[in-house]
């Protein structure tokens, strides 16, 4: 799987920047997290993650963004959607995750974390760049995939 993770991360050509989210599910609910920064996205919900560096997968980008923000360990599988364009510079990929059922998200770059089911995902006031990609988690949530 790891290939054709690297593969998708690569095909996005030197133009745009990769970014990737994490789809943190477990018992059915998933992760979401508030931002605080920059201003203008503060006080709104996201999936966590950040930007590849140079030379990384994607797959060792999410899995390191999720220990730097939340001081999770994540397993990464199939990806949620396609790829979301965030302005003219970059692009994000958002990946199914899981994490140990004793696993305690710290609040290092959120102020708050939420486990929301499918009928709550709507609740909270999600970036509008990832509204598309909440609703085919609702969806895979509700038919209980991944």
């Amino acid at each position: 799987m790891a290939g054709t993770i690297d593969a998708a991360a690569s095909a996005i050509g030197a133009d745009r920047m990769a970014v990737v989210g994490a789809a943190i599910v477990r018992e059915g609910k998933l992760l979401s997290c508030r931002r605080t920064e920059p201003p203008a996205l503060a006080g709104q919900w996201e999936f966590p993650g950040g930007k590849v560096e140079p030379g990384e997968s994607a797959v060792d980008a999410l899995v390191r963004e999720c220990e730097e923000e939340l001081g999770l360990t994540v397993d990464v599988g199939a990806r949620l959607g396609g790829d979301v364009p965030l302005g003219t510079s970059y692009l994000l990929q958002v990946y199914w995750c899981t994490i140990a059922p004793d696993a305690v998200p710290q609040r290092r770059d959120h102020d708050e974390f939420a486990w929301l089911d499918a009928s709550s995902l709507f609740d909270v006031n999600w970036i509008e760049a990832d509204l598309g990609l909440v609703a085919l988690a609702a969806a895979a949530l509700v038919a209980r995939q991944p």
